[in-house]
């Protein structure tokens, strides 16, 4: 090793950091100008990869939580060679690779898209569990560590506490996360905001913690030697770094750790970008060169990268010599195959909730799915996760042959967990709480969505029909707000996100079939916790029937020339199925009535499809237990649609579809006011 090497391309990425925020006068130089030693070395040193096989599955992967030092990442990984200088050099500019924060991009290094502060390393948390999952299947050659990077906010986000916690009690030694610990946030001293004592915080969850100089290299070395030796626990390594360090005046007066050096460009400063530059020895003319040792320097860690990574997978072919079958299966894990599977074996009960329905799927899942981790917040006995659960065992410390994560009461953590999961590869994450709580979890839906991962979401308990937990558990405008993400597309232009409601036990059957067969967005399945009545088949069996669900939208009943057209999904179908035989009965009108799981999937029909569903020239009534516009889009500006517009009540299920206006014979009189108006 040489102290004075070490040292230089540490300057290099302070100077990368600082020109790359200067030019493009926006972003954050000071926290990365302190990360920089412990970047150089943990990817010098430590980090195993291979750089000619950046989606090698069975890679060393980083999680940067705090997105804000995206040039961290940008600057080392430019040293690696995945960056070219006109990247960096056009970092935050329109179409560029070196966005504001960092998005997902695993051939440039990219593990996960980062931001929202806590996330980024709960996603790391969520990777090594993964990993752990994995490894207990296929063996112990599967030995690579998760790295996570965390800063004050980070650690301050509330999400921390639920990662925190899982991590210690799983006993995730293979996850290693560097604290970058400057005493300095965004708008203020750390001080000024916490007073709380980190490293017992974090040894009261099981971690090992080890506080260092942040910038002394051997301290850095050390700790990463016994963080990758540790057997037990997860390891915090609190390094203690200067916020802008390097910066100096203009008459070389050393001017680091002040608060403005966090979010702005250093010629905002007190401190001179050129002498910065200079003290840092990069050249003020040619501010996005690499050193020329550090060039030569990293060449040849490139080149022990690739020498380290072949023997690897020398050893891995051994393996998979002498365990063919398992390693088939595992590539047909990480390839996302799935297995031959028959949603309509699936026997459901007459009249269920679909919750229960989809218990049953769970069921099946288990027995025939291999690669599937579900989590629920501490209720799969009401949400009916316990389903899959009764068929396997909970993941314990030293013990991941099971395949229930029991996450404890914490929706956005289990959330975020599932997307690392993901994002690690390999495993099908499910996730489930009450759909109420959906609003925990939405900053990690939308990363799901952002990050495009196929994760499965099950929401149950889905309307006011909870009944006497009250408004407090009631959701009214929860669906609303979740379509909008099927409104929204992704940057592959596609929807990014999938909502379904399924309308009975066989539409579920075939809602749990779509959330299976879809690899490339999240997935969220709302379930009622009441019981339904089946919707009848016109003809052949109700499954058959059900497959329509597959475009988003169907007839469930049928006629020729109907008078009106009925819209629903969910427990609502039922009702309107109900009424649908009073209007028949009692006005002589013909009906048709529709089942919209999902509004998305059903706009990406052709024209004449939809207008075979949702005629234009025919009266439309939706019905929603949620917010009118759940289904106003559906029945157009001469459509009515009935909802709630109001917060529910504390009283049994049936006693508020009363109250509220969803029985049949109610909803038999409301579509004929709508007809005679």
């Amino acid at each position: 090793m040489n102290q004075e090497l070490d040292q230089l391309a540490a300057d290099n990425i302070r100077a990368l950091a600082v020109a790359m925020v200067e030019k493009a006068n926006s972003g954050h130089p000071g926290g990365p100008m302190g990360g920089a030693d412990f970047m150089h070395i943990l990817y010098t040193e430590f980090f195993n990869y291979d750089p000619s096989d950046m989606h090698w599955p069975f890679r060393d992967r980083f999680f940067m939580d705090a997105g804000h030092l995206s040039t961290l990442m940008y600057a080392q990984y430019y040293l690696l060679g995945n960056y070219s200088k006109d990247d960096v050099a056009n970092f935050r500019q329109w179409e560029s690779v070196t966005p504001g924060h960092p998005e997902v991009d695993v051939a440039r290094g990219i593990e996960n898209t980062s931001g929202p502060l806590g996330q980024g390393h709960t996603m790391g948390v969520g990777a090594a569990i993964a990993a752990k999952f994995l490894k207990a299947r296929f063996g112990d050659w599967m030995n690579h560590k998760i790295y996570g990077f965390i800063s004050d906010g980070g650690v301050q986000e509330e999400i921390s506490q639920g990662a925190g916690r899982i991590a210690g009690h799983l006993g995730l030694n293979n996850f290693i996360m560097f604290y970058d610990s400057n005493d300095v946030q965004l708008s203020s001293k750390t001080d000024e905001v916490t007073s709380e004592d980190t490293a017992k915080k974090y040894e009261a969850w099981g971690w090992k913690v080890v506080t260092i100089d942040g910038h002394d290299h051997e301290q850095i070395r050390q700790a990463l030697k016994d963080a990758n030796a540790e057997t037990e626990k997860p390891t915090l390594i609190i390094g203690q770094t200067i916020m802008g360090k390097g910066c100096v005046t203009a008459d070389g007066t050393m001017y680091e750790g002040y608060t403005e050096l966090h979010g702005k460009p250093i010629g905002d400063t007190g401190a001179d970008y050129a002498k910065t530059l200079e003290n840092l020895g990069a050249s003020v003319d040619n501010p996005f060169a690499i050193y020329d040792k550090v060039e030569t320097y990293y060449e040849d860690v490139i080149n022990r990268k690739k020498d380290a990574a072949q023997a690897k997978k020398k050893e891995i072919d051994a393996w998979r010599a002498d365990n063919s079958e398992l390693s088939n299966k595992l590539d047909g894990f990480f390839e996302g195959k799935l297995p031959k599977l028959d949603f309509s074996s699936v026997a459901q009960k007459d009249g269920q909730a679909t919750r229960v329905a989809s218990s049953n799927v769970l069921a099946y899942l288990a027995e025939n799915v291999e690669n599937m981790i579900v989590s629920s917040a501490d209720l799969s006995n009401s949400d009916k996760t316990d389903g899959f659960l009764k068929k396997t065992s909970v993941l314990q410390k030293n013990n991941f042959s099971g395949a229930f994560l029991q996450a404890g009461v914490a929706e956005l953590t289990m959330a975020t967990l599932a997307n690392g999961i993901a994002l690690h590869g390999g495993i099908i994450p499910v996730v489930a709480t009450f759909f109420v709580f959906s609003d925990y979890m939405k900053p990690a839906i939308r990363l799901s969505a952002i990050q495009e991962l196929p994760v499965k979401f099950v929401w149950t308990h889905d309307a006011f029909r909870v009944g006497e937990d009250g408004p407090t558990h009631q959701p009214i405008e929860q669906e609303a707000q979740i379509r909008l993400l099927e409104k929204l597309k992704n940057h592959s232009h596609e929807q990014s996100f999938v909502a379904l409601r399924p309308a009975d036990s066989q539409e579920t059957n075939v809602a749990w079939k779509m959330a299976m067969e879809n690899q490339s967005t999240p997935t969220g399945l709302i379930l009622s916790r009441q019981g339904i009545k089946d919707v009848p088949a016109q003809s052949g069996s109700r499954y058959e029937a059900a497959l329509g669900a597959e475009k988003g939208g169907y007839l469930v009943q049928e006629v020729n020339d109907p008078d009106i057209v009925l819209i629903a999904n969910g427990s609502e179908v039922a009702t309107l199925v109900a009424a649908s035989k009073l209007l028949e009965e009692k006005e002589n009108l013909k009906v048709n009535i529709a089942s919209i799981p999902s509004e998305g999937i059903f706009r990406q029909q052709t024209k004449e499809y939809q207008e075979n569903v949702i005629p234009s020239n025919k009266p439309i009534f939706g019905l929603t237990a949620g917010l009118p516009v759940n289904l106003e889009g559906l029945a157009g500006p001469n459509g009515k649609v009935f909802g709630l517009e109001h917060f529910g009540y504390s009283a049994p299920a049936d006693v508020l579809d009363e109250k509220f206006g969803f029985t049949g014979d109610q909803v038999f009189e409301q579509v004929k006011q709508f007809l005679n108006k």
